[in-house]
C-alpha cells in the first residue's frame, strides 16, 4: 500500500475540528469517471495537479472524508489521507459520521478489470490497516461497510456506493470484509515476526556487550583460543551460530 499524507486544511470539516473514536470503517466511492486523485486533492508532483481549482481543499464544501483512492500523475495506484483518522468526517449524510472512518474510491468508466483490481486491493490494505490500528474486527457487524449498507442500517443517506460497482467484478462486500480480515491476519503475523526479531536482536546485543566469565579469563581460555587461531576472542557472550561452530572445530582440529 502507498499512503500520502496531505490534509484538506481549507475544508470546513476540517477546520471544525470535531474528535471522533473509531468504530468502524465506510467505503465510498465517487460516483464520477475520474480515477485522478488531483481531482479532489489539490496535489503536488507525485499526486498531481488540479488546474481547475475543484478539489476539496476549499471552504464552503459540505463534504469531505478522511482518505481517497485512485490514481497519481504516473498512474500508479494509492491512498492519500485527507483527515486526521480520529476527527469526523462529513462523509455519509447520517450518524455514521460520528462512528466511521471514510475513504472514497475514485471510480473510473466502472468496466476496467485492471484499475479495479488495483484500487480494490489498495483499499483491502488500508482498511487492514485501520482496523489493525484501532483494534476493529472487520467481521463484527457494522465494522466494514459500505456507503449502501449504511443507508440500510439507518446512519448514512441513500446512495448506492459501492454495491454499483463491486459485483461488477465478482465482488461483494461479504467478499471485502473477508479480504480485509486476511490482510488483518498476514499483517498480524508479520508484526508478531518483526516483534519476535527485534526481542531476539536486543538480546543478542546485550549478550556481545557482556564481558568475559571470571572461569574464562582465569583459565585462559580466550586468550589460549586466540593464539590456537580458534577465535578472534570477541563476543564471548554471543550466542554461536552453527557455521562460526564449525570454524571454530575445524581450526581447533587443525591445531
Amino acid at each position: 500500500m502507498t499512503l500520502i499524507q496531505q490534509y484538506l486544511t481549507k475544508n470546513d470539516c476540517y477546520k471544525a475540528g470535531v474528535a471522533m473514536t473509531p468504530k468502524g470503517v465506510m467505503v465510498h466511492s465517487t460516483g464520477a469517471d475520474n480515477p485522478s486523485l488531483a481531482r479532489y486533492v489539490p496535489g503536488n508532483a507525485t499526486i498531481g495537479i488540479n488546474r481547475y481549482g475543484n478539489h476539496w481543499n476549499r471552504p464552503g464544501l459540505d463534504a469531505c472524508v478522511h482518505a481517497f483512492i485512485g490514481q497519481l500523475d504516473g498512474g500508479a495506484v494509492a491512498a492519500v489521507q485527507t483527515l486526521p483518522w480520529e476527527m469526523e468526517g462529513w462523509h455519509c449524510g447520517g450518524s455514521g459520521n460520528h462512528t466511521h472512518i471514510s475513504f472514497e474510491i475514485c471510480e473510473d468508466g466502472l468496466d476496467d478489470p485492471h484499475y479495479f483490481s488495483a484500487v480494490y486491493r489498495e483499499a483491502v490494505e488500508l482498511t487492514a490497516m485501520l482496523c489493525m490500528e484501532y483494534d476493529l474486527d472487520p467481521l463484527d457487524d457494522g465494522v466494514v461497510i459500505c456507503h449502501a449498507e449504511g443507508h440500510t442500517r439507518g446512519i448514512a443517506s441513500n446512495h448506492g456506493d459501492v454495491l454499483h460497482w463491486f459485483p461488477r467484478h465478482g465482488k461483494t462486500m461479504d467478499d471485502f470484509r473477508e479480504d480485509v480480515a486476511k490482510e488483518v491476519d498476514s499483517m498480524t503475523e508479520s508484526k508478531i515476526r518483526q516483534i519476535v526479531r527485534e526481542e531476539m536482536a536486543s538480546v543478542e546485543a546485550e549478550r556481545a556487550a557482556q564481558p568475559a566469565s571470571p572461569w574464562a579469563v582465569d583459565a585462559k581460555v580466550i586468550t589460549r583460543a586466540k593464539e590456537a587461531g580458534i577465535s578472534d576472542g570477541t563476543r564471548p557472550g554471543s550466542t554461536m551460530t552453527r557455521e562460526e561452530g564449525m570454524a571454530m572445530i575445524l581450526a581447533a582440529v587443525g591445531k
